[in-house]
């Protein structure tokens, strides 16, 4: 008896190993970063949200050389106001095969309905000038939404987005739910940029961190280059969490990083339910990377589920959009009676690869087979989102949320 138990627990331990042999790469792999050299003038230009008032601020960053230098932003209200300098803050860091210089420029009590022109200047070296308007209304907002970008197929993402805005010219800002960079190395950033340009310098970027964010390991990394380049991180973080709060117009974002280990999320959870009780906008956005209903298995993300979910339906979140699974759902809670209500949660995303899907019998749309982007608006009671093939620009989804006396 003793000799079968032993011949079980050795058989158990082999296949244990074997697997955990299989997936080592997968879990703790990461690819060595190739040398580089960052160029010796302002390049990689991101504007991004400031502090949580989305009328009133901005940021900007960016990459010029690998040393400091003085540094600072010029910026014009236009038609005719005199050029403003605001003085940017400059930071070195090292990765694993390379060291840059970054810098971020604050800008602070902008005006409303106002459109503005800025250069970025390092060492006397200047950036091309790029332009930005301010909300004019309160009451309504207009954006567009990609999951899981990743592009690693030299620069298809910048068509993509650039059609997007065309197609939905009426949309103010890009949001991403995370893995917007393949991984945290000096090329993919170099391509994520690509991706981004022409549309990261005039209209601001809004990102949560997702899983290729982090260097692997037994517990995952995130660089401060990340939040270097993401500026509106550096001054929101939550102990060891990127998460982040935006007001806009009629609307207020939560930003979540469910790449996190628990005791992480359970911080995370107790932060995002004190927002939540503080928040008095009328409509309530929260955007995380790992889907809290799943449709590859319905036990995936359970730590990310218990921290999160309860809090997003007890305080009346209308909307919560996700990426990593790299197909598209939608699912509405549904009344004891069947009819469809809010918090409606969303999946999608904009990358080269596509998953299978098992789990998606709760959902009431899914569709694996394509690369997607939403547009979301939202005039006074009513918020429309909207999902379409990055190719056609055709619609596959829409749905409908109005309130009515305080209910949804």
């Amino acid at each position: 008896m003793k000799k079968i138990k032993y011949v079980v627990i050795s058989v158990v331990v082999i296949a244990l190993g074997l697997w955990v042999w299989s997936r080592w790469d997968v879990w703790f792999h990461n690819p060595e970063e190739p040398p580089y050299t960052p160029q010796p003038y302002p390049h990689r230009v991101l504007l991004t949200f400031g502090d949580s008032d989305g009328r009133a601020s901005r940021n900007v960053s960016w990459q010029c050389d690998s040393v400091l230098h003085a540094s600072w932003l010029e910026l014009v209200a236009l038609p005719d106001s005199d050029t403003v300098r605001i003085q940017a803050k400059g930071e070195v860091f090292r990765s694993r095969s390379g060291q840059a210089a970054f810098y971020v420029a604050r800008l602070r009590g902008l005006k409303g309905d106002a459109a503005y022109s800025y250069r970025a200047v390092t060492n006397g070296k200047s950036s091309p000038w790029y332009s930005f308007t301010t909300p004019s209304d309160n009451s309504r907002l207009s954006f567009l939404y990609v999951g899981d970008v990743q592009d690693t197929i030299d620069g298809k993402a910048n068509c993509f987005l650039r059609e997007a805005f065309e197609h939905h010219p009426q949309s103010e800002f890009l949001v991403c739910g995370g893995d917007l960079t393949e991984r945290p190395m000096d090329k993919f950033w170099a391509e994520t940029f690509r991706g981004l340009d022409g549309i990261g310098q005039t209209k601001p970027v809004l990102v949560v961190t997702g899983n290729h964010d982090y260097l692997k390991g037994v517990i995952m990394t995130l660089e401060r280059r990340f939040s270097l380049i993401l500026s509106y991180f550096l001054d929101s973080k939550v102990g060891d969490n990127q998460v982040y709060t935006l007001s806009y117009g009629p609307a207020q974002f939560f930003l979540l990083d469910s790449n996190r280990e628990f005791p992480y999320l359970f911080t995370q959870r107790k932060w995002l339910r004190q927002q939540l009780q503080q928040s008095r906008a009328k409509w309530k956005i929260v955007i995380l990377h790992h889907p809290l209903i799943s449709i590859k298995h319905k036990n995936n993300n359970l730590f990310q589920r218990w921290a999160f979910k309860d809090l997003i339906e007890e305080y009346g979140v209308d909307l919560v959009l996700q990426g990593h699974e790299h197909a598209y759902g939608r699912f509405a809670t549904r009344q004891p009676d069947n009819r469809p209500t809010t918090p409606v949660y969303t999946i999608s995303h904009c990358s080269p690869k596509s998953y299978s899907v098992h789990s998606a019998d709760r959902f009431d749309i899914v569709s694996r087979e394509g690369r997607y982007y939403q547009s979301v608006s939202i005039n006074a009671d009513t918020l429309v989102m909207a999902a379409y093939d990055v190719y056609t620009h055709s619609a596959i989804d829409s749905i409908r949320i109005i309130k009515i006396r305080g209910r949804r």
